[in-house]
């Protein structure tokens, strides 16, 4: 069926249609959108955050937002820029890839139909790269070469550590220039050894970081390495005996710590140590002397020398020694006292046992020298030191020889040899000291007897005229005082010598030549002996005693004795000269005139000898001699 259109419909149609068209023909064309830019934030070394704020799109889509930015002012999108979805409102940036310490300029921008619009311009300036920062660790584990330390490392600077360790120097404030270790890279903690120094040192110690801007140092911190023990060499051995020897050491270094205790130590086996035997020598370095004692005979001993500082002991080199077997005992004889006509005292001294304890000693004797314990001897107990010994069952008026003697395990050893004399005596009882003279035995004062050894009676001749007139035999006393006979002895005529047996048998009145064998070995020369008169130079002072003399010129070092007695004149009788002269017959007639005898005469100012002859009846003294 067909509708049908009312006029009023159609009036109504044209209206709108023509409303159309006129709208259509008057619409606005779009502009560019407004927009601010974000402040920066969060700005690093190489990023920040930013943005914008698009609070009209200009009569059209946004389609494209962000922010531009370059170190120029009004970056815009043909340069650097961010793509941050499309939109109005709020939208947030971040920008990367940036240089530390670098001004950047940056605008918000937003793109539409119409174009691109920018933002207010804003500038921001990136963080700078710094040096790290970082700690030195506390050190630890430290010894004599080593320590161990570290750091930590709390900011990298905004540049990544490349290395990292400690360096170490004996001044202040080390660098890598000094010696250094290397413990890898990055922040945080790390831990380093150090090792190779020297004992004894103070060091300081930083830990350090490297990043592009440079190397950071931690705190300066000290230490100081431990002492060590100290360096040391043995001194050879020498002064070896049975029982000690001497050593010692050299010590060249301290270690760092004063040397406190030194000396040596031994033992047989190889290493000795102070735990056993050793010696104590002071303190302090350098050279050192060690005394070894109480070693035993014939043994191998090892020696170190040893020293001692807060660190510990060191020893030097290892030296090894033997010591000596055990020998015969180091003695002396002691001088012969107290001699007698059967008898003496002596004795001897060991001062070394070498290494052998004394079973025996005394002292030994004969008649010939060199006694042994094979001939007679004393027994007198046992050990070192001093000991008196008596010897008994010995001849009258003889010449003995005796040694000291010891004996250990390694033989008997003996004393310097030591001559002596028994007394001697007459038929009066009258005891005679004797003296060695050479080859010679001597009584040592003159003869007393008023017999001749066959016991016969020589007779006593007081009055002068029946003394000068005498041909056979007599004596007296000086001055006819018998005490003057007990100090000087008797005064014989030279008709007594001539009996031949005036001395005590065994014994005899001296010859010419006996006297200059005496002579001789006193050192009067032989042109001298031969003369007569005043000869010699000195001998007749080593006859003399001092005390009987005036003046005296006498030394005695003969042990002749003789005395000043003076003599009796053969021309009245007379005595003359106590004190001043001695004469001593000798049995030999004189060489010119055979009704004298020939004498031996001292003064006491003079040091020579007088030989020379007189009458027969002179009373003049007597000096037995040993056949």
């Amino acid at each position: 069926m067909k509708r049908k259109i009312s006029i009023y419909t159609l009036f109504l149609a044209t209206i709108w249609i023509s409303e159309v068209i006129f709208l259509t023909g008057c619409k606005k064309d779009p502009v560019l959108a407004t927009l601010t830019t974000t402040d920066a934030t969060e700005v690093t070394i190489i990023s920040a955050k930013t943005g914008g704020n698009i609070t009209a799109n200009g009569g059209a889509e946004v389609t494209a937002r962000g922010v531009c930015w370059g170190t120029t002012t009004q970056p815009d999108i043909i340069g650097l820029h961010t793509s941050d979805d499309k939109g109005n409102g709020v939208f947030t940036s971040s920008l990367a890839g940036l240089t530390p310490g670098t001004t950047y300029f940056i605008r918000a921008f937003a793109s539409n139909e119409a174009g691109t619009a920018y933002g207010n311009e804003v500038t921001f300036v990136t963080i700078s790269l710094v040096l790290p920062v970082l700690t030195t660790t506390d050190i630890t584990g430290i010894t004599s070469s080593s320590a161990v330390t570290g750091g930590n490392i709390t900011s990298d600077g905004g540049a990544p550590v490349t290395e990292r360790g400690v360096c170490w120097s004996a001044s202040a404030n080390p660098t890598i220039g000094n010696d250094k270790t290397s413990n890898g890279s990055g922040s945080g903690s790390f831990t380093a050894n150090i090792s190779g120094l020297n004992y004894a040192t103070t060091y300081h110690v930083r830990a350090f970081a490297t990043n592009s801007v440079g190397t950071a140092y931690g705190d300066d911190l000290t230490f100081t390495t431990l002492a060590v023990t100290p360096t040391l060499s043995t001194a050879t051995l020498s002064s070896v005996t049975y029982s000690s020897a001497v050593s010692g050491g050299n010590i060249t270094n301290n270690g760092g710590a004063p040397v406190t205790a030194r000396g040596v130590c031994w033992s047989i086996t190889s290493g000795p140590a102070v735990t056993g035997f050793h010696t104590t020598d002071g303190s302090g370095s350098g050279s050192f002397v060690s005394s070894i004692t109480n070693l035993n005979p014939n043994t191998l001993y090892y020696v170190r020398a040893y020293a001692t500082n807060s660190t510990g002991t060191s020893y030097g080199n290892e030296r090894s020694f033997t010591t000596s077997q055990v020998s015969a005992p180091v003695l002396t004889t002691s001088p012969v006292s107290s001699v007698t006509l059967s008898g003496a005292a002596s004795g001897g001294n060991i001062s070394e046992d070498n290494g052998g304890n004394i079973t025996e000693r005394g002292v030994c004797w004969n008649t010939s020298g060199n006694p042994t314990v094979a001939n007679s001897k004393t027994s007198d107990g046992t050990g070192t030191g001093p000991f008196t010994s008596t010897i008994t069952g010995l001849a009258a008026g003889t010449i003995y020889y005796v040694r000291a003697y010891a004996t250990n395990i390694g033989g008997t050893a003996y004393g310097n040899q030591v001559r002596f004399s028994t007394s001697a005596s007459d038929l009066d009882g009258n005891v005679y000291q004797t003296v060695i003279i050479g080859t010679q035995l001597w009584m040592q004062s003159d003869l007393k007897t008023t017999k001749l050894n066959d016991n016969s009676a020589i007779p006593n001749v007081i009055d002068d005229t029946t003394w000068v007139h005498l041909t056979t035999p007599g004596y007296c006393w000086y001055d006819d005082n018998p005490s003057y006979g007990s100090t000087f002895g008797m005064l014989y005529n030279f008709y007594t010598v001539e009996t031949a047996i005036l001395c005590p048998s065994g014994w005899h009145v001296p010859t010419d030549g006996d006297f200059k064998v005496m002579e001789l070995y006193l050192g009067m020369s032989q042109t001298d002996v031969d003369n007569s008169g005043w000869r010699g130079t000195t001998q007749g002072a080593q006859l003399k005693n001092i005390s009987t003399w005036s003046p005296s010129t006498g030394t005695n070092t003969s042990g002749f004795t003789a005395l000043g007695g003076g003599y009796r004149w053969g021309v009245n009788g007379s005595y003359n000269d106590l004190g001043r002269v001695g004469y001593w017959w000798s049995s030999t007639l004189h060489w010119s005139d055979t009704t004298k005898g020939v004498y031996r005469r001292l003064d006491s100012d003079k040091n020579e000898i007088y030989r020379e002859g007189v009458i027969k009846v002179g009373g003049k003294f007597v000096r037995c001699l040993k056949n």
